[in-house]
């Protein structure tokens, strides 16, 4: 996460980030808080989740009201759709409510919606932010279960992630290399580039999108279509989010790539219905790209 570490910065990336560590590692606790608030609280306390946009651009002179607004609202309107706690009706199969959500979010983070409010190195609080809202709408009101979003990983974890890693691995390696997407660079860049760069990946890249993708919408799928078919719609749509990244034109090469890895991620979550164990594949398949693929 790079960040200019002034006191305002630091204060607003230990708040961005507490409700999704706070999820991750102790996946009854947001619930539990939320369950104990009053419905009217349950509602409006999400607009909290504004208050590093308040302090990260108020320190710079970046500040705009408009923007404030929509970080404010965003999460409301979330927690108007998905909640209050044990709302009538809420079931498993999920409805307009959470694919709206999941829509917007992703839509969001994908064409980069919000990351105009924030100076440039710190634009990766708007995913955080938004990921927070979804947390708080999913985990904390909407208690949507099966999602298998806990961080306090297990020895399984890391078994069947690597498992998935070892067979997508020769499969993306013929793929990328003849389509001319991947470039092998040889070199040994040390122990702690490579721990610090699948560290890095692992928390701000994997997790956020293991969650979204297989956590809620291959969770949600699943009871609407199936395994199979919820399998690979996810996949898809995983591959289509990253059609303009890495370039200013629709890149089918790495849309193909993301959509064929997506099919081993959603096959590590599915094994446990553990977030942990996608997360591992999909951390590992990115760091092992960006340091010798790219």
């Amino acid at each position: 996460m790079s960040l200019l570490m002034t006191p305002a910065n630091t204060i607003a990336a230990l708040l961005a980030l507490a409700p999704y560590m706070v999820a991750a590692f102790c996946p009854r606790g947001l619930s539990g808080w939320a369950r104990r608030m009053p419905v009217w609280l349950q509602l409006i306390s999400p607009a909290l989740l504004s208050l590093p946009y308040v302090l990260v651009t108020g320190g710079a002179g970046d500040f705009r009201w408009g923007w404030l607004a929509l970080y404010a609202l965003i999460p409301v309107a979330i927690a108007a759709l998905l909640g209050p706690v044990g709302r009538a009706g809420a079931n498993q199969r999920g409805g307009w409510r959470e694919f709206l959500v999941l829509a917007a979010l992703g839509l969001a983070v994908d064409l980069r919606w919000f990351e105009g409010a924030w100076p440039d190195h710190l634009a990766i609080f708007s995913k955080i932010l938004l990921l927070d809202a979804g947390i708080y709408g999913f985990i904390a009101l909407r208690q949507l279960a099966g999602t298998g979003f806990d961080l306090r990983l297990r020895v399984e974890d890391f078994v069947i992630g690597l498992r998935e890693l070892a067979i997508y691995t020769p499969i993306a390696l013929a793929l990328g290399l003849g389509l001319g997407f991947l470039h092998l660079h040889r070199g040994w860049p040390g122990l702690a580039p490579i721990a610090g760069a699948w560290l890095f990946t692992f928390f701000f890249v994997a997790v956020p999108e293991e969650l979204f993708f297989r956590g809620w919408l291959q969770n949600l799928l699943e009871q609407r279509m199936g395994r199979y078919p919820a399998l690979f719609l996810t996949a898809i749509l995983f591959g289509l989010s990253h059609f303009n990244k890495r370039a200013a034109y629709f890149n089918w090469r790495y849309v193909l790539l993301a959509a064929v890895a997506g099919v081993f991620y959603g096959r590590a979550w599915r094994s446990r219905r553990r977030v942990g164990a996608s997360a591992v594949t999909h951390a590992s398949v990115d760091a092992i790209w960006s340091l010798w693929l790219r």
